[in-house]
């Protein structure tokens, strides 16, 4: 009897043991082989970067200010350090500091030894670590640690991204099929329960881990402060105070928020999801905790992968927004990221979107019946959060979903505004450096976690303001005044009144008697009578010195009629090359532009240096709320992924285009109705 127990207890240790090596031994080993900083020499040694002509990096130019008709700034409002867990798993081990002497120009290596390098220094940064990592590590270097302690710290600083998938797994939750009878791509509400503090391995082990980890999380966020601080350049460079709040969703989604502050006077903590469970408590809590003289705003990112969340009318864990709460998103929430490393959240073919330019950076699909997560929602782009704006609108009297554009990388690479196809190192470290590890992926049965087909190059943050302070750059993302790069660094200007003065377009600088009496982009317009007839939009736009000329300018436009139905039209207002709008198809003629694939070179003698014109609405109706926003197309140039095959001797991978039509998009301007 006893032979026979022991030999049962042998076997259920061998099936646990079984279990354990196939389920965490042999995934880490395989990230640490397929991934991990000690193997990418190897992958480094197969690329040669001196195939590709790289332009030389350009001194910082810093503007004359206060100029009151406003400098255009250029920075990065979402990146990563190794500060955030997910990106020291990844083999990042660059810092806070690191980050803020690249946006100023300095080199950097990846963690796959790759050179990376701003082709010009950025104007202003906020560096966005995960709040829910704050003072989670922070006491590692302890010698007096317990061996159950040294060894979660051991496991939260292993240089293995097979770790941050098993530590996320459970938060993020499962993906489970909806309810097939209701409307295919809406959001069906959820109800979750948050993670509770010590979900991380460090805060568990240990007497009083999680009252330590807690305490550790308020002093990393006094480093933040002290070092945005130091780094804190008026005129050169403006370091905004942020992090990102970040609660999980399955299937590797998002529904994130960088917060970003005015000035220095922030609260004591960081507010995480550990600390508050959707961003209704979020915005609560910072305004009962901010103080005197401290004002905030947030950014969500990533509309496209929270499926379906972001416009819909429920938080994160279920509950439905009331008119309050509008009005607090209202309030704290004037800006959304447009553009980023993980695809163009504008607006998605099929869903209630036919322009083919939605296909840009985008590669999910419309909802099936059921389907909660993995696919393209009604309400998980821009646009379509334009339109549900307007809807709340006509039921509430105000419009909650009034956002402005921004761009940004969200890169874990310490990296930020690194944003130039040529210069990609990927955006998770070691994971996507060297480019062998870049376009190694793409047989993945989803493309949306495919790296070689869902990743870009992320995008910059356009602001325009007198002056490049913090309290100038802040107020100007607080009124919109702001769009959206896909990486270059085209100069947009987008008003709208009435009667402007056409011959003023032939002017060299034909805004300044423009402005005084016209809306900026992120502005309304309110009609003056019944009969008024359409606003002027005035559009200029001139190309980056250091990249392709651009190739036509389009005017987005959505409106809601009197039944309550939402439309949106899209079409070409100015053309390269001296082609004319074809007023069939309401698109310029192709231009011919091309690009060489054995050197990226882009070709010579077509597109503009400027695109400039005023525009009217046919269809303009005084009665209806509408929104407008311009989108700058540039000719095509090579995608990354080009670049990369270039660095490795190999033609373009046919899964995904070789090449791409870089773009901005402006934030909006609302056209509110006769009263």
């Amino acid at each position: 009897m006893f032979k026979k127990v022991v030999l049962g207890f042998l076997v259920i240790l061998l099936v646990l043991v079984g279990v354990f090596t196939v389920k965490i031994v042999i995934p880490l080993q395989d990230g640490a082989e397929r991934f991990g900083p000690e193997a990418a020499a190897l992958d480094l040694a197969l690329q040669d970067d001196s195939k590709i002509a790289l332009p030389a990096p350009r001194a910082a130019v810093y503007q004359a200010a206060p100029n009151p008709n406003m400098n255009l700034y250029w920075g990065e409002l979402h990146v990563h350090t190794a500060e955030s867990f997910d990106a020291s798993l990844f083999g990042n081990t660059l810092g806070i500091e690191d980050a803020y002497r690249f946006a100023k120009g300095m080199p950097l290596t990846t963690a796959g030894g790759e050179t990376m390098q701003l082709s010009r220094p950025l104007d202003f940064v906020a560096i966005t670590d995960h709040a829910e990592g704050f003072g989670t590590r922070a006491h590692c270097d302890n010698p007096d640690l317990s061996v159950g302690e040294d060894l979660a710290c051991w496991l939260a600083n292993m240089q293995n991204p097979m770790i941050f998938r098993i530590l996320v797994g459970n938060i993020r939750g499962t993906a489970d099929l909806g309810d097939p009878s209701k409307p295919v791509g809406v959001y069906q509400q959820t109800t979750r329960q948050p993670p509770k503090p010590g979900a991380f391995p460090t805060c568990k082990i240990g007497d009083g881990a999680l009252e330590r980890c807690y305490n550790n999380a308020t002093t990393d966020w006094a480093r933040y402060i002290k070092l945005a601080d130091e780094y804190y350049e008026p005129g050169e460079l403006t370091t905004l105070i942020g992090y990102e709040y970040s609660p999980g969703l399955p299937d590797q989604g998002k529904h994130h928020r960088n917060v970003i502050f005015r000035s220095n006077t922030v609260p004591e903590r960081a507010l995480s999801s550990f600390d508050v469970p959707n961003a209704i408590e979020l915005w609560k809590g910072l305004e009962a905790s901010c103080g005197k003289n401290c004002d905030f705003l947030t950014i969500p990112h990533n509309p496209n992968k929270a499926w379906g969340l972001t416009y819909s009318r429920f938080t994160w864990d279920g509950r439905e927004y009331d008119e309050a709460d509008w009005l607090m998103r209202q309030r704290r929430e004037p800006l959304v990221e447009i553009y980023q490393v993980k695809g163009a959240q504008e607006c998605a073919l099929g869903v209630g979107a036919t322009d083919e330019e939605c296909g840009f950076g985008q590669v999910l699909d419309p909802c099936l019946p059921g389907q909660l997560t993995g696919c393209a929602f009604t309400t998980g782009f821009v646009r379509q959060g334009l339109k549900v704006g307007l809807e709340l609108d006509q039921a509430l009297g105000f419009n909650p979903l009034q956002v402005g554009f921004i761009a940004a990388t969200d890169s874990h690479n310490s990296n930020p505004g690194d944003v130039e196809e040529w210069d990609f190192p990927g955006a998770v470290g070691a994971v996507t450096s060297p480019a062998l590890r870049r376009l190694r992926g793409g047989t993945e049965a989803k493309a949306y976690k495919s790296i070689l087909k869902f990743h870009t190059s992320g995008g910059l943050a356009a602001v325009w303001a007198p002056e490049n302070t913090r309290e100038a750059i802040f107020d100007a993302l607080a009124r919109r005044e702001t769009y959206a790069t896909s990486g270059p660094r085209m100069a947009v200007r987008f008003y709208a009144g009435w009667d402007f003065d056409e011959a003023a377009l032939k002017n060299a600088n034909a805004y300044r008697p423009l402005i005084s009496d016209a809306v900026p982009m992120g502005s309304e317009l309110r009609a003056q009578s019944a009969n008024q007839s359409s606003p002027d939009f005035l559009v200029w736009a001139t190309r980056d010195p250091m990249d392709a000329p651009l190739q036509r300018v389009q005017m987005v436009k959505g409106w809601i009629d009197t039944q309550g139905e939402t439309h949106e039209k899209v079409v070409d207002i100015a053309c390269a090359d001296g082609l004319k709008v074809d007023s069939a198809t309401g698109r310029c003629p192709d231009n011919g532009a091309s690009v060489d694939l054995n050197t990226c070179t882009f070709s010579a003698g077509s597109g503009a240096n400027e695109l400039k014109t005023l525009w009217r609405d046919p269809d303009y109706d005084p009665a209806q709320s509408a929104f407008y926003y311009v989108r700058v197309l540039m000719n095509p140039t090579c995608r990354w992924s080009s670049y990369d095959a270039i660095r490795l001797g190999r033609t373009p991978d046919a899964r995904v285009p070789a090449t791409i039509r870089e773009r901005a998009w402006t934030s909006p301007i609302w056209l509110d109705p006769t009263s």
